[in-house]
């Protein structure tokens, strides 16, 4: 980024899913960047990177992101190495580096990368570099057992450089700020975002329009549970058997139960899109030897060989998007020799992500505690995010608040524009984490 603009804030939502930034003026009221090109989706960009083999590129490997590496890979499956969601293992220990080729990436190189597409493709809205970048973070970060320091300090190393001043400010606060915004009289505020990686809470206390300080944040709380982890249980009940799961195989005279981390490994970014190395490749032909029904194994292996994790997920996304509006829907996945037809019902799907909903819901009691109030004690609950549009989670907050009190809208925007509003403030260390 060039520098520039020094009136002017960047609210930006890094999301494990979708990225979206927005810019404020001094004053003025926050705009979306939308994206510019062919491929550009509007304000929403994906948080995904595509690279293959160039020798006329820098390091012989060129890359590209959001909606126009989804496009690269589509062309290419087969030579191009796909990554989304990589914010997944920000905070993760486990996670040193991603294979790419012959080169290996740390989560900062993924993410300065990221970002300089993300630049490059905003029809040069952020070519100069504004006064204040507000970066959104989950309450709590996804994962096993994630390490916030970590995180911080990748995140530290991503966007270094990136603007003059970088502030971190929970996502869920971003949303409170926008939806705050619409209000005309004071009042308690539930915010629930509901991302791809992560569920995070706030309760915020809006004052009066005018007010020296219009919102003040009272407690939170979040859980490494959201729609990536849907999308897993959907996986778990409709293809991983198709691949093996549940099987067995002999080996030494012992009938024994296929690993489960080969399984693992179809709900998690950094080791599905890796799967095709050599090594792994090898397991698999020597597990197949010995599996009990080696035509299961033969799909896993199409699955990996045939770079099938994009449109594999995509399906499954569908799916779960389709069953937000209606009762039924119609799954189909095909590639590589493996096809999958299946009618599921609405009810079905909320039966194998009742255990992840039971959790969110403990951890909106967590919120709610953090903030030394109860259910009586909201005046609104604005729910925000893409999986907050699954009607099971809807029923959560109209079951313990009241369906009159339920607000929503910029589901995939309201983040971006509240953290610019929050760029805009005097004292932004009163939001910051």
């Amino acid at each position: 980024m060039r520098t520039g603009d020094a009136g002017r804030a960047l609210g930006l939502d890094f999301g494990t899913t979708n990225s979206v930034a927005a810019l404020a003026g001094a004053g003025a009221a926050p705009e979306l960047v939308e994206f510019a090109g062919e491929r550009a989706t509007g304000a929403v960009f994906r948080s995904a990177l595509c690279f293959w083999r160039n020798e006329d590129a820098h390091g012989g490997l060129s890359a590209e992101a959001g909606p126009w590496a989804i496009a690269e890979y589509l062309a290419f499956p087969k030579d191009s190495r796909f990554i989304q969601s990589f914010k997944s293992v920000a905070a993760s220990g486990n996670f040193e580096h991603a294979s790419i080729f012959d080169r290996r990436l740390r989560f900062e190189d993924l993410g300065r990368l990221f970002l300089e597409k993300l630049v490059a493709h905003s029809g040069g809205r952020l070519d100069s570099r504004p006064r204040r970048i507000v970066v959104g973070r989950p309450v709590q970060y996804a994962g096993a057992h994630p390490d916030p320091a970590l995180a911080r300090e990748r995140y530290d190393r991503m966007f270094e450089g990136f603007g003059a001043e970088i502030h971190y400010v929970y996502e869920p606060l971003g949303a409170a700020f926008s939806y705050a915004a619409r209000l005309t009289r004071p009042a308690t505020i539930l915010v629930a975002d509901f991302g791809g990686g992560t569920s995070d809470f706030s309760i915020v206390q809006v004052a009066e329009p005018g007010s020296a300080r219009r919102c003040i944040p009272l407690g939170t709380a979040g859980i490494g549970i959201a729609g990536d982890r849907f999308d897993y249980r959907i996986l778990d009940r409709l293809v991983l058997p198709m691949l093996g799961k549940g099987g067995a195989y002999r080996s030494f005279g012992k009938t024994l139960e296929i690993p489960r981390s080969y399984f693992a490994d179809f709900g998690d970014w950094s080791r599905l899109a890796l799967m095709r190395n050599r090594r792994t490749m090898d397991e698999l032909a020597r597990l197949r030897t010995g599996a009990l029904d080696p035509a299961a194994i033969d799909r896993m292996i199409a699955v990996i060989e045939n770079e099938l994790g994009y449109p594999l997920y995509d399906a499954v996304g569908r799916l779960k998007r389709t069953l937000s509006s209606e009762e039924r829907a119609h799954f189909h996945f095909a590639g590589g020799g493996l096809e999958i037809e299946a009618d599921v019902t609405r009810a079905a799907l909320e039966s194998w992500i009742a255990e992840d909903l039971a959790r969110i819901e403990a951890v909106v009691d967590r919120a709610l505690a953090s903030a030394g109030v109860s259910p009586k004690d909201i005046d609104r609950v604005f729910l925000t995010g893409g999986s907050s549009l699954i009607p099971a989670i809807r029923r959560i907050f109209a079951g313990r608040f009241g369906a009159g009190l339920i607000a929503a809208g910029g589901e995939l925007t309201s983040i971006a524009h509240g953290l610019a509003m929050i760029g805009q403030e005097e004292n932004i260390a009163e939001w910051s984490s």
